[in-house]
């Protein structure tokens, strides 16, 4: 039994039942939005109050859904016998929705009690709505902000919240920015700041630059920044920040022909057999000698030149033309002087044939100045040992001359590959550096990166690789063991990468980006990885990510699609606070979910100094130019 004592004001009766609605026939007409009963100031029964229901020893919480008035005396509803300024043939009706119940000092979400006709109908003291958002007192909590209507402040289970996949989602200007910063921030301002920089890492993928200020999310926090850019280079180091212009990536990550195959946009049927085949064969020989390789490449020209070929030379003038490119100062005289009989299949210079089966002599491969281009190619090889990128960019193009040497039709097929190979690799260079080391050594406890100043491109692969980067470590790290370690992934206008639809990059693309992505919200939390996304178009992003979120912050949203994705993904938000979203104000938000009793309507606390980069701009204060 509850154990408050406080004779609270009665309000009405319970005239009307169906289901978890009530109907309540008010005592009067007193609609003042506040009252003060008993030393507390209340709200009164306005739409989303909390009321209380009266039952014996319980009390039954539920919600203001909607008001109305009733004419008593006019029951035919003519106005032939309008009666409405009769005195008190005017009640006032208010509809009700049950959420749960208040028993044994405590808030309970349940069915097990339902409104009855005749149950007289209270106002809700503070107390009782300190239990209804209150958490369990042993429960560690931040506090955000505070609840619109009875302004307490908003606690936050730390374990709940946080060990939990989040969406914040809201119109630009909504505020969506200053809560994903806020949530974070009095987290770092908990008094468990330091077994966080110990066991946990966060990382931020920013596609606006709105989180790389200096004192973003605390002072306390190790930090480091990653401005990637794919323009020209312009480093502007930041002496007060750890900024780095190209983030580590694991080399098993890029060279994934899955991977490669969707940044160059290789088309499912001639050119992602090709590709497939050459990073298999690359992986197998990249930490090779550089005289392995050298021979490896010089082996392909033998081959041509001791292989009956086509009626042409078009191979044997590709890897020439190929090698010119990485060796321009080698001999390829002797190679430019064969020529092809046609009617044996065999090359030849002047009185001398090469029609060897597959090797070359050591006198034939001495003629052609095989050796000398070997050496060349070694040297170039050691030159590029430490760029990967570059590596298989040469070997690629090796694997090309191979691939059509004896099948030129192929080349119609695999060739505008490369130009989109030039293309994105030249972008990637810029922005990421391979490694085989660990690539936590190259992180710290906070890491934003911003994409600002990317190509499309690296926008789309970039989120991909850091994510399954990451999350396939923390799998790797507690696989089999007990969680230490946790990994909180965050990503501001998520839909850039979460889209569902096919759009310009193909279904290949969406494909393997939502696998991902997909993967990391339905298991993440076993491996403690946690995810937390941020965006102005939920209805972009993929229903399957959507409806695995735990917890939700909803800022004001007025599209039709947006709303309707809220409503299927939370359908724990009533029909009185899913109406007020699109009237939401600025930093007001409804939180809903696992962490939550009820859905919260609440305002975020602003940070006047430390906040996102995300104000709008004030137009009259930037025309001004100082002057009156």
């Amino acid at each position: 039994m509850t154990t408050n004592k406080i004779d609270m004001k009665t309000f009405g009766v319970i005239v009307k039942v169906d289901g978890n609605d009530a109907e309540v026939g008010m005592y009067d007409m007193s609609n003042d939005s506040d009252f003060i009963w008993n030393g507390q100031i209340l709200s009164g029964p306005m739409v989303g109050a909390y009321m209380t229901i009266k039952q014996n020893d319980v009390k039954i919480i539920a919600t203001v859904t909607r008001e109305q008035v009733m004419d008593q005396q006019n029951t035919i509803k003519s106005t032939e016998f309008d009666n409405r300024y009769s005195k008190d043939s005017i009640n006032r009706i208010i509809s009700l929705r049950t959420k749960g119940v208040i028993d044994r000092n405590g808030f309970h979400v349940t069915s097990k009690y339902v409104p009855m006709i005749g149950n007289e109908v209270q106002i809700t003291s503070i107390e009782d709505i300190d239990l209804i958002y209150g958490v369990d007192k042993d429960e560690h909590t931040i506090t955000i902000g505070i609840t619109l209507n009875e302004g307490r402040p908003v606690k936050l289970p730390i374990n709940k919240f946080f060990a939990s996949h989040i969406g914040i989602f809201g119109n630009t200007g909504s505020g969506k920015s200053n809560t994903l910063h806020k949530l974070y921030l009095e987290l770092f301002r908990s008094n468990y700041c330091e077994g966080i920089l110990s066991h946990s890492q966060f990382f931020v993928i920013d596609f606006n630059s709105e989180y790389t200020g200096q004192n973003i999310f605390g002072q306390k926090v190790p930090k480091k920044y990653f401005e990637l850019s794919t323009r020209e280079a312009k480093r502007n180091p930041d002496n007060s920040r750890d900024v780095e212009n190209k983030i580590p990536v694991s080399s098993s990550y890029l060279f994934d022909a899955d991977i490669l195959s969707i940044l160059f946009d290789a088309r499912p049927a001639t050119q992602v057999p090709f590709l497939r085949k050459s990073i298999q064969k690359f992986n197998e020989v990249r930490k090779k000698s550089a005289d392995y390789m050298a021979r490896f490449f010089v082996g392909i020209i033998a081959r041509i030149v001791t292989t009956p070929t086509s009626s042409d030379t078009t191979g044997l003038q590709d890897w020439v033309n190929t090698c010119k490119k990485v060796c321009p100062d080698s001999d390829y005289s002797s190679l430019e002087q064969l020529e092809l009989n046609t009617s044996t299949g065999a090359f030849y210079i002047g009185p001398k044939f090469f029609n060897e089966s597959g090797k070359l002599s050591e006198e034939n491969r001495h003629f052609l100045k095989l050796d000398k281009i070997t050496a060349d190619l070694q040297e170039y090889w050691n030159s590029i040992s430490k760029n990967p990128m570059e590596q298989l960019e040469s070997f690629l193009k090796f694997q090309l001359v191979y691939a059509t040497a004896w099948d030129h039709k192929k080349e119609t097929y695999i060739g505008p590959l490369f130009e989109r190979i030039d293309a994105e690799l030249m972008g990637l260079k810029k922005v990421i550096y391979l490694t085989d080391a660990d690539p936590k050594d190259f992180f710290s406890t906070m890491n934003v990166v911003s994409l600002l100043n990317t190509n499309q491109a690296v926008k789309r692969v970039i989120p991909m690789l850091l994510s399954k980067m990451i999350y396939d470590r923390q799998k790797n790290m507690v696989r089999n063991e007990k969680i230490e370690h946790t990994t909180h992934l965050i990503i501001d206008e998520a839909h850039n990468i979460l889209n569902g639809a096919a759009v310009d990059v193909g279904d290949n693309w969406r494909d393997y980006r939502l696998s991902v992505f997909e993967e990391i919200i339905k298991e993440g939390r076993k491996f403690g990885f946690y995810l937390t996304l941020a965006s102005q178009r939920p209805s972009d992003i993929s229903p399957t990510i959507l409806f695995q979120i735990h917890n939700y912050f909803i800022h004001r949203l007025v599209n039709e699609r947006d709303l309707n994705a809220i409503s299927t993904a939370i359908p724990s938000i009533d029909i009185a606070n899913f109406k007020k979203i699109p009237l939401l104000g600025k930093g007001e938000t409804i939180i809903s979910g696992i962490a939550t009793q009820v859905p919260e309507l609440a305002q975020i606390t602003y940070e006047p100094k430390n906040r996102p980069n995300s104000d709008d701009v004030i137009l009259t204060d930037l025309w001004n130019n100082g002057g009156d």
